[in-house]
C-alpha cells in the first residue's frame, strides 16, 4: 500500500456528528453579563432573527477546510425529514454531499444554539440519527483515499461509545488500515445523561491508540480524564467561565496522559485564553501514514500556550462552532506542510474569526487572507 500523498486526491475526509443549527440571533449591543443571570426564570429576552444553519463537526470543520483551499470529503448520517433534506441540499450545493447517508433509524439530529454576546454558548441538543452511526456507515474506498481522517462528537454517538467504544474502536482501526492518518475531536455530553455517565477514562484508554492528532477543549478532557477535579471547578466556577478556574499546569498533566497513549499532536482548545499544544514522536505520524508533508520534526516537544488574537468587540456574533473552526485551520495548515507551531497559530485566528460571523462559516476569511495577517499586521497578544 503507498503511502504517497501526491497519489491520493482527497487531504481529508470529515466524519461524524451532522446536524442543523437553530441559533436565534442577539443585538450586539447587549451587555454580556453571566448565563446565570440572563436567564432567570420568567424573564423575557428580545432576539433578532434566526439563523438556520448546518452544525457538527462534519459541516463546521468539513466545510472551514473547503473554505480554506483542502479536498475535502464528509460522511455523516441524516434522518429521512424536512431538516435532512434542508442540510443535504446544502451540502449537495458545496459539492461535498456523496458520502452522507440518510436513516429511517430517527429524525435529523438538531440544535438550539444559545449564544449571547459575550458568552461561551449554550446547547439544548437532539443527537437524532448520530446515535445510531456505526463503523459501517463509513464508505471506506472514499477514506482510503484521503491523506487524514478527521472524526468528530463520539459522546453524542451512542453506538460508538458504549460497549467500552467497541464500535469507535473498530472504525478508527479500519480507518488507519488504509494508512490514513487520524485526527478526532470531542464534545461534552449532557453530564446527567448516559453519556454523561460513561468510562471515558477507559474508552479514551482503548481509542486513542488508534489517534494521531487530538484536539479536545480543556472542559471535555478535564470531564473525561479528572472527573472529580471537573465537578470541584464548576462548582467554583459559579456559573461563570469555567476555563478561567482550571490550573494553568492542568492542561500540561493532561497531555501527559493523553500522548502516553499514544496520540502524536494534541491541541487542547481553552476558549478565549488560547490553546496548549504539545507534541510526541512525529516520526511515528508520518512514517505509517500518507501525511508525508509535515516537515517538522522537532514539534513542541515541551509543550506551549498558542495564544488568542485579539476580538473586536464590536464584531462578536458568537461562539458557535468556534473550536470546530480552530480546528479546521490546524488541520489545515499541517496539510499544507507547515510547522505544527504555525498551524496553532492558524487554528486562533480561524477559531477568532469564527465569533464574527452569524453561523460557523460566514466569518472566515479565505486562507490567503489570514496568511497575508499572520505574516504582517496582526500578531498575537
Amino acid at each position: 500500500m503507498t503511502t504517497d500523498s501526491t497519489s491520493r486526491p482527497i487531504d481529508a475526509v470529515v466524519a461524524g456528528y451532522l446536524g442543523v443549527d437553530l441559533t436565534p440571533g442577539f443585538a450586539p449591543s447587549r451587555q454580556a453579563v453571566p448565563f446565570s443571570e440572563l436567564f432567570r426564570p420568567g424573564k423575557l429576552i428580545e432576539t433578532e432573527g434566526l439563523s438556520v444553519s448546518l452544525g457538527g463537526v462534519v459541516a463546521n470543520t468539513g466545510l472551514a477546510m473547503l473554505r480554506f483551499g483542502q479536498r475535502v470529503e464528509l460522511m455523516g448520517c441524516l434522518g429521512c425529514d424536512d431538516l435532512g433534506d434542508l442540510a443535504l441540499a446544502r451540502l449537495a450545493q458545496a459539492g461535498v454531499s456523496r458520502g452522507i447517508r440518510r436513516s429511517r433509524l430517527a429524525g435529523t439530529a438538531y440544535g438550539l444554539v444559545i449564544a449571547p454576546p459575550g458568552s461561551d454558548r449554550f446547547f439544548l441538543e437532539d443527537a437524532g440519527c448520530n446515535r445510531t452511526f456505526t463503523a459501517d456507515d463509513l464508505d471506506y474506498d472514499i477514506v482510503g483515499q484521503s491523506r487524514l481522517f478527521h472524526f468528530g462528537y463520539p459522546p453524542l454517538m451512542k453506538a460508538l461509545w458504549t460497549n467500552g467504544g467497541a464500535e469507535l474502536q473498530k472504525l478508527l482501526g479500519r480507518v488507519r488500515e488504509r494508512g490514513v492518518a487520524v485526527s478526532l475531536d470531542m464534545t461534552l455530553p449532557d453530564s446527567d445523561s448516559p453519556a454523561g455517565k460513561a468510562d471515558w477514562q477507559a474508552i479514551l484508554s482503548a481509542t486513542l491508540p488508534l489517534v494521531d492528532i487530538f484536539a479536545p477543549s480543556l472542559e471535555e478532557l478535564l470531564f473525561m480524564l479528572e472527573p472529580t477535579l471537573y465537578a470541584r471547578l464548576l462548582a467554583e466556577s459559579a456559573g461563570g467561565d469555567m476555563i478561567d478556574a482550571i490550573p494553568p499546569e492542568t492542561c500540561a498533566r493532561l497531555a501527559d496522559r493523553v500522548l502516553a497513549l499514544g496520540v502524536k499532536i494534541v491541541l487542547i482548545k481553552a476558549g478565549h485564553q488560547g490553546a496548549y499544544l504539545r507534541t510526541g514522536n512525529l516520526a511515528t505520524l508520518t512514517a505509517p501514514t500518507a501525511l508525508l508533508r509535515l516537515c517538522d520534526p522537532k514539534g513542541c516537544p515541551d509543550g506551549a500556550w498558542v495564544p488568542p488574537f485579539p476580538v473586536e468587540a464590536g464584531r462578536f456574533c458568537n461562539a458557535c462552532g468556534a473550536g470546530d473552526c480552530a480546528v479546521a485551520g490546524f488541520l489545515s495548515a499541517l496539510l499544507m506542510g507547515m510547522t505544527v507551531r504555525d498551524a496553532g497559530t492558524y487554528a486562533m485566528m480561524a477559531g477568532r474569526d469564527n465569533l464574527y460571523g452569524h453561523d460557523a462559516l460566514t466569518g472566515l476569511r479565505d486562507w490567503k487572507h489570514m496568511t497575508s495577517l499572520i505574516k504582517g499586521a496582526e500578531k498575537p497578544l
